[in-house]
């Protein structure tokens, strides 16, 4: 897997967010301007400042203001911003249809002279000779969930921009532990109001769709009270967060971005107000929102689909490699010892680890075979047939999986569709993505050099082309993985013969799921974006944020299974089972998540997606055991809602979960000690 190029951080965002920091010098000149519009049903009250197009809202209890500070705006480039509150011409008017009610704001920019300062003023003098464009905003209360509803609509014009920041986050300044924000950072981050680390860079920029985010949601809960935000359009949008070290506050906004350069559509986020709540109550109202929104399908529909899906709940994970190929200019290559960047495993040296398994009394086995093609680990892909020659070619595959078939064990490859090698035999830049400026994206990070990424449209074409040829030669498979689709951001491609929107890409990458499920091959790929969750089966992992960093790394925040607590019943997540020296055994959050167990993981890389060398080998027959209790517990449970997830008397080191079917699994990491316990 390669999915994490580097760690991508908000720090553009967070630079426009602090800028937005400095109040707006621009005054209305409309007295209009200078009132207060008001809006309510069923005990929600929502009051705007027409001068700031700031809304505070009374709901369940609690009042939730928008930062004062915080002015809505574009930001064309940084240090460039056009502010909602300084626009040529804003209107405002009530809203009412047969389903809601609200406020419906107007905002133009035009090429008259212009009212404002500082960077606003500059943003017209640049821009003056082309501006002429306006938005819409509505936002509006849903009579039938008391929902919120913030919208963005495209009006007239069009206007380069890097990203949209709007709605204006929550003042959230209590200075207590008991106020959190929760974020969908890979399984779940939970952030109190008084964490001692300063939290402001997140993965992939926070991008929705990405393993920054793997549901498009965030939320905050202070003294019982809180609210979870949804971004109903997520393509094309994130999160940013300001959290200083040791508080007192967190802030935690939503950004916009350009699809092909504009706005183009509307974009809607919906918040839910809730009274006496934690942060599984967000979790269920996500799940009730999934669940209307047909983005579910439940792994007892998968199995019924494809058998195959009861055979590998309760399997421990292999993963292994066969040959390792380091092109001289990439990152990983080693040049005082360059006699380790080349290796080949054979094929049979694998059948007889796996026959080894066998004997030894392992009783469902799933197999992630790296390397098996021609070129090597990450390399030259989309043309990575045939079998590796030097292992031993299609026949040597094949008796590897003739060896798991035997054993009533599954088998599934790697590949990959994203990164587009340049040495790969058919190769054309113009199959690359294509910004907006025809510039194409180069890199050469992985193992095999020089790269762009592949556009998205062309992937179903290779994935038939590869599997075809793969199923000619009589390799069994019951599962494959397509690397990074549901881990790196989604693309976007503005080559004329092939343009992409980001919603367009994650539909090319479901196309290529839709392929696997044709052939009766389960589905996988490297983690958990819940875009993908009517297809996939399973994935590489759906870790916790910290067991992606070194051990020692400061914590971002808590870890708290979000991702399970909204889909543990629709997918089956792998588990690593490492014990790093003097810290927590990982196997304890196997067992609090319901998953499946890692027998033996060899990383692709060296201190990259969790692989690092300080990790506490154990004999193999330990390891066995240690999988049999998590596998034995995941086939109980697999099928089943986690219903909750708690903090016994408060303590962040004891954690416990609660399954639909009454089972509840608490743990001790300070001990390394669990219980399990059956209605």
């Amino acid at each position: 897997m390669n999915g994490r190029m580097s760690e991508s951080v908000n720090e553009s965002v967070n630079e426009s967010v602090n800028e937005n920091m400095n109040e707006c010098m621009c005054e209305s000149t409309d007295e209009s301007m200078n009132k207060i519009m008001r809006f309510g049903s069923g005990g929600i009250e929502v009051v705007m400042d027409c001068k700031t197009s700031l809304f505070t809202i009374k709901a369940a209890n609690h009042t939730w203001r928008q930062e004062e500070s915080f002015s809505p705006c574009l930001i064309l480039r940084v240090g460039l911003r056009l502010c909602f509150r300084c626009a040529d011409v804003i209107r405002h008017a009530h809203y009412k249809s047969g389903v809601g009610k609200g406020i419906v704001s107007y905002y133009e920019w035009k090429d008259a002279a212009y009212p404002g300062v500082g960077n606003e003023k500059a943003a017209r003098n640049e821009t003056a000779e082309h501006l002429d464009f306006s938005l819409e905003t509505v936002v509006w209360l849903e009579y039938a969930s008391q929902a919120l509803h913030f919208e963005l609509i495209p009006g007239k014009g069009e206007l380069s921009f890097q990203k949209i920041l709007w709605p204006g986050y929550f003042t959230f300044e209590k200075n207590s532990a008991d106020a959190y924000t929760v974020m969908p950072v890979l399984q779940g981050l939970l952030i109190p109001n008084t964490w001692e680390n300063e939290v402001k860079a997140l993965p992939f920029d926070g991008q929705f769709c990405s393993a920054g985010a793997y549901m498009p949601w965030f939320g905050q809960v202070e003294a019982g009270g809180g609210y979870i935000a949804i971004c109903e359009t997520p393509w094309d949008a994130g999160y940013y967060i300001d959290h200083p070290a040791g508080g007192p506050h967190t802030h935690v906004g939503t950004y916009f971005l350009p699809s092909l350069g504009t706005l183009s559509y509307r974009r809607s986020l919906r918040y839910v107000f809730l009274e006496n709540c934690d942060y599984n109550d967000l979790c269920k109202v996500y799940r009730r929102y999934a669940i209307e929104t047909g983005l579910l399908t439940t792994l007892s529909e998968k199995a019924a689909r494809n058998p195959l899906v009861d055979d590998l709940i309760g399997a421990a994970v292999v993963h292994k490699g066969i040959k390792k190929h380091v092109s001289p200019d990439s990152q990983f290559y080693d040049r005082e010892h360059p006699e380790k960047n080349d290796a080949v495993i054979p094929f049979h040296a694998r059948s007889a680890e796996i026959l080894r398994y066998h004997q030894m009394g392992v009783k469902k086995l799933y197999l992630h075979l790296d390397g098996w093609g021609a070129p090597g680990y990450d390399n030259q892909h989309p043309d990575y047939l045939p079998a590796c020659p030097e292992a031993g070619g299609w026949e040597g595959l094949k008796e590897l999986s003739d060896t798991l078939h035997n054993c009533g064990y599954l088998f599934g490859l790697h590949d990959q569709y994203r990164d587009y090698y340049m040495d790969a035999a058919t190769y054309d830049r113009e199959f690359a993505l294509h910004a907006a400026d025809g510039t194409v994206f180069e890199m050469a990070r992985w193992a095999g050099g020089r790269q762009n990424y592949l556009c998205a449209t062309q992937a179903p074409y290779y994935v038939k082309r590869n599997f075809e040829e793969v199923l000619k030669h009589g390799i069994r498979l019951q599962a494959s993985y397509l690397d990074v689709f549901t881990c790196n951001e989604p693309d976007e491609c503005a080559h004329p013969c092939h343009r992409m929107t980001r919603k367009e890409c994650l539909e090319y990458r479901s196309a290529c799921f839709s392929y696997l499920w044709s052939k009766g091959i389960l589905p996988s790929s490297e983690e958990c974006g819940d875009w993908a969750m009517r297809q996939l089966v399973f994935c590489h992992y759906g870790p916790y944020d910290f067991m992606l960093q070194k051990p020692g790394t400061p914590r971002r925040g808590v870890p708290v299974p979000l991702f399970n607590l909204v889909y543990h019943d629709y997918m089956i997540l792998p588990w690593l089972m490492d014990r790093q020296p003097d810290e927590e055994d990982y196997m304890l959050y196997a067992l609090l998540n319901g998953g499946a167990p890692y027998l033996d993981r060899d990383g692709a890389y060296p201190d990259t997606d969790g692989a690092f060398d300080s990790e506490a080998k154990r004999k193999l027959a330990e390891e066995i055991a240690r999988c049999a209790v998590v596998s034995g517990l995941q086939e109980r449970v697999a099928k089943c809602e986690m219903l909750r997830h708690e903090f016994p008397d408060g303590d962040y080191d004891r954690q416990r979960t609660i399954f639909a079917d009454g089972t509840t699994v608490t743990v001790d990491f300070r001990t390394g000690e669990y219980e399990m316990k059956e209605v």
